[in-house]
């Protein structure tokens, strides 16, 4: 195991953070920092080849903390559903083969000319649950991710972690639920939500970002470094310790500006904004 810096036993690099770099650059800054975990996009995972990809960052002693992402499950035809399955299904194998039993899921928007939305988070539903079995024999969970309001129309209609818990419910054991910040930190029932999440079972991964203001024309890249908006993510840390979560705390950030700064300058203020801003927050003594 790559040995953590003090403080940092449960953080997470997820590598949508540092853009730029390369699989083996992202798993060798995490090492040099002495980050611990490391959540996988596909597209990096895709450059080398799963099998490859577990090797690397095995050898290097990182933990997978998840796979990003599975999902898109909208689609209006016949033949979109079925591409949207096969893909779903190896993204599962995907996770399996990388050893993280976490794949993320941002479920997709309403369907091109549609605005039934009931009936996308319906198609959602069904979609997961036919998902769920290939994903608990590969030994895998499937985490909802609820994203933002503004991205229900093209991205997730799920916007709620009581959307994504009632979904994970009908779904079976091996569904739960992504707490993100930068999406779920307006939500006036997030601090209950989460306690649910925990209490069954299907809290499976927290990612931390900030919201900044105003946001960027592009507001899938407004998200910041912690510390820089309006979240007050050591709350949410709280609540999700609370809620008897163990495990991980990613560092995903999607922004121009961060991901044009030198990744080793990009990580270096990660480590510090977590030691500032959740010192305690998420670790364990012992």
């Amino acid at each position: 195991m790559t040995r953590p810096g003090p403080g940092l036993e449960r953080l997470s690099l997820n590598t949508a953070t540092t853009k730029r770099w390369t699989l083996p650059e992202a798993v060798a800054g995490c090492v040099r920092a002495g980050v611990p975990g490391i959540g996988l996009w596909r597209d990096r995972v895709a450059e080398t080849g799963a099998t490859r990809a577990a090797r690397l960052v095995r050898d290097a002693g990182l933990t997978v903390t998840s796979l990003c992402r599975g999902g898109f499950l909208t689609a209006p035809d016949a033949a979109g559903r079925a591409a949207a399955r096969e893909d779903n299904r190896r993204a599962v194998e995907e996770a399996a083969t990388l050893g993280t039993g976490v794949l993320v899921l941002v479920c997709g928007g309403l369907p091109e000319g549609s605005r039934d939305l009931p009936g996308a988070r319906r198609r959602i539903t069904d979609e997961i649950a036919d998902l769920e079995p290939w994903a608990r024999q590969h030994g895998v969970r499937l985490a909802i991710e609820p994203l933002h309001p503004m991205f229900c129309a093209d991205r997730a209609a799920v916007s709620t972690l009581a959307q994504a818990l009632d979904i994970a419910e009908r779904c079976g054991e091996s569904v739960g639920v992504v707490v993100d910040t930068y999406h779920v930190w307006w939500d006036p029932r997030v601090e209950t939500e989460i306690a649910r999440a925990g209490a069954t079972e299907r809290l499976l991964a927290f990612q931390i970002s900030d919201w900044t203001v105003p946001l960027p024309a592009g507001v899938l890249l407004g998200r910041a470094h912690v510390g820089d908006g309006c979240v007050d993510v050591r709350r949410l840390a709280r609540a999700v310790e609370a809620a008897g979560y163990t495990g991980f705390t990613e560092v995903e950030i999607f922004n121009e500006a961060v991901w044009e700064a030198p990744g080793e300058e990009t990580l270096a203020t990660v480590v510090d904004r977590y030691r500032r801003h959740l010192g305690g927050a998420t670790e364990r003594s012992g």
